[in-house]
């Protein structure tokens, strides 16, 4: 009876291979997650566009906030953000990107066009209550469940460039 589920679970997962290896061959840029040791935590292949969200709970206030990003010419952009309200350190700031209503009453900080040096960003992740994560298209990677409370750095670069050690 084992033999024939574990069989089972090898006939489904070959099934599933080309569907996975081909998703990723299509992918044009590639985010990885690392820790300050440079052990990879996360490697997710972006589509063409690289658009992705970095997620989180307000550590008051409980709600998501999410900030939004795009690759545009090979350089990484922070492109909106998005919160139900401008509670302790959130807020917009004048001349960058235009401020939006959104249909639950909350905002949203559209055509932000910030560029994020070296396409590298460091983050503290926060605990589980804080819940950072990463979402691409309808993929969500928990950084709080790999890392909380450390120092990562979050990178994207081309997607057939195998990277240098992380500074």
């Amino acid at each position: 009876m084992v033999y024939r589920a574990c069989c089972l679970a090898v006939s489904l997962l070959w099934g599933l291979w080309p569907t996975a290896v081909s998703a990723q061959s299509k992918a044009v840029w590639q985010l990885s997650v690392s820790d300050t040791s440079q052990t990879s935590l996360v490697q997710l292949g972006l589509p063409e566009g690289g658009r992705w969200c970095l997620i989180w709970n307000h550590s008051v206030q409980g709600f998501p906030v999410t900030d939004c990003f795009r690759m545009e010419a090979d350089q990484l952009i922070l492109d909106s953000s998005h919160t139900p309200d401008f509670a302790a350190g959130l807020g917009h700031t004048r001349g960058r990107g235009t401020l939006t209503s959104d249909d639950d009453h909350g905002y949203r900080i559209v055509d932000m066009q910030v560029p994020i040096p070296n396409n590298r960003l460091s983050l503290r992740v926060g605990a589980l209550s804080v819940n950072h994560r990463i979402e691409v298209d309808s993929r969500v990677v928990s950084l709080s469940r790999l890392a909380a409370d450390k120092l990562v750095e979050i990178r994207v670069r081309p997607a057939e460039d195998k990277g240098s050690t992380l500074q």
